[in-house]
């Protein structure tokens, strides 16, 4: 039990991280490229920065999960 919620702890932990990292991307890739990109009715390197945040915390999740919680259990 302890094991399992110390993995999911860890997957969070690793979704969050993916997300600041995604997020600095975002904005640097915002303010020297895609200045004219809009989302969320911000524009630039504020837009850029949220995309990222969003698509490197589901992508930290999703690789958390999968290395760490969906392991396949080796034969005793």
């Amino acid at each position: 039990m302890l094991k399992t919620v110390l993995r999911v702890c860890v997957t969070l932990i690793i979704g969050f991280v993916s997300g600041i990292l995604g997020w600095i991307l975002g904005a640097l890739i915002g303010g020297n490229y895609a200045e004219q990109f809009v989302f969320n009715a911000v524009r630039g390197y504020e837009a850029t920065g949220q995309v990222g945040s969003i698509l490197g915390a589901l992508l930290g999740l999703v690789l958390g999960w999968r290395f760490l919680i969906k392991r396949k259990k080796s034969s005793p």
